[in-house]
């Protein structure tokens, strides 16, 4: 995954002597073009992205959540056989969040498996239950892989299958991992909420094809440094968030735009790795989930557009594409899960954007609460601009 901070600068105008900043508007025809599009597609905007929009300031609350551990550190396994995680977990709930590729080339390419296992420390019996979870097929095609899989965990309604681990004994965390075949340079991918009953320890592997993971772990002894080169590796102290935005959106301000995820001002979350016992970052804050809720109002009658576009594209080969899934309230559109861009697999650069929902004013100009799910998309650059954008809802066709 990459990640990397987004340097911006704000448009100031000197007023009567006083500095300040700059409202930022949109165009009638732009405004016609968001209005006039389908949820989730992509829409130009030719003269949008000249100005920075108002930053929204948030208060961000740590909420109760699972034990969170993420697999991408080393993103590429080199080695036809190791051990690219083990972690120690204790009984209640936990996410997994495992991104990691086949990168064996030497001496020649060849077809793994990487699966995930977990091992029953305890004394007792372990009972594990699936509460949501979300495993793709592995491909190359990182964009779609990290898109689909956030709208497949979103969805997820878990599963009331119980299984049972005995003590000293390990599973697979996803029988589905177990019987994939993995070619060089494809993604596996797998996103787990989970409960258990008694401590454990979650392993991620590769290995051969044939080998289940459970034998394989029984008989792997190496497990692969972490490079500190990618998102993280360890078991990390934030699974979730709660974002408030400070003050009422007002659409006669102009523009506004919450970020999240970029390091600054939404620092990275640490954790430890637990082979080494030393500090980990997660680089990205990639798996860990944003409940953003915000007020607003319309003093001058417009509703309000949420787009999103690709803030990163200049900087690197890695960043010329985003791909990313939401869960946003009613507005224009139903309230749901909406993939960005759904009209295509990813967004290149400004002027594109990708609409999110439109939010009609309310008739009599009362406070109304925006509320959406977001988090930072795999495979895609961070941070991912969410742009409220003031739009007068008699333009659309």
């Amino acid at each position: 995954m990459e990640y990397k901070n987004l340097k911006v600068t704000l448009s100031l105008a000197l007023i009567c002597g006083t500095l300040q900043l700059k409202a930022q508007t949109v165009t009638p025809s732009d405004a016609v073009s968001l209005l006039n599009a389908k949820q989730g597609s992509v829409v130009v905007m030719k003269e949008f992205f000249a100005a920075k929009p108002t930053d929204i300031k948030y208060n961000k609350v740590v909420l109760p959540g699972p034990q969170f551990i993420i697999s991408d550190d080393p993103e590429y396994i080199r080695v036809p056989e190791a051990i690219a995680l083990k972690e120690a977990v204790q009984p209640g709930a936990v996410r997994l969040y495992v991104y990691n590729v086949n990168g064996v080339k030497e001496p020649v390419k060849i077809d793994r498996k990487i699966t995930a296992v977990i091992k029953n420390t305890g004394k007792q019996k372990m009972h594990i239950r699936m509460i949501k979870y979300s495993s793709q097929k592995p491909s190359a095609n990182y964009f779609q892989i990290g898109k689909q899989g956030l709208a497949d965990y979103f969805a997820s309604k878990g599963s009331e299958n119980i299984r049972t681990v005995e003590p000293g004994e390990a599973i697979a965390i996803d029988e589905k991992l177990e019987q994939n075949v993995v070619k060089y340079d494809e993604l596996t991918h797998g996103f787990y909420d989970f409960v258990i009953d008694q401590p454990g320890e979650i392993s991620v592997i590769q290995t051969d094809l044939k080998t289940p993971g459970p034998v394989a772990l029984k008989r792997i002894k190496t497990v692969i440094p972490t490079g500190h080169k990618n998102a993280g590796r360890g078991l990390f102290g934030v699974s979730n968030y709660k974002v408030t935005a400070v003050d009422v959106l007002d659409t006669k301000n102009g523009v506004a735009e919450i970020i999240v995820a970029d390091g600054v001002k939404d620092p990275w979350v640490l954790g430890v790795e637990g082979t080494s016992g030393k500090e980990s970052t997660l680089a990205g804050n990639y798996g860990v989930m944003y409940n953003i809720e915000l007020k607003w109002k319309s003093t001058d009658g417009k509703g309000l557009a949420l787009v999103t576009w690709n803030s990163r594209s200049a900087d690197n080969q890695w960043c010329n594409g985003m791909a990313a899934t939401m869960v946003v309230s009613k507005g224009k559109f139903k309230e749901g899960i909406i993939q960005l861009p759904s009209d295509r697999l990813v967004t290149k650069a400004a002027p594109e954007a990708i609409l999110v929902q439109v939010f009609p004013p309310a008739k009599n100009g009362e406070e109304q609460t925006i509320k959406f799910t977001y988090s930072p998309p795999g495979a895609s650059c961070l941070p991912t601009p969410l742009v409220f954008i003031p739009v007068d809802m008699n333009l659309a066709k």
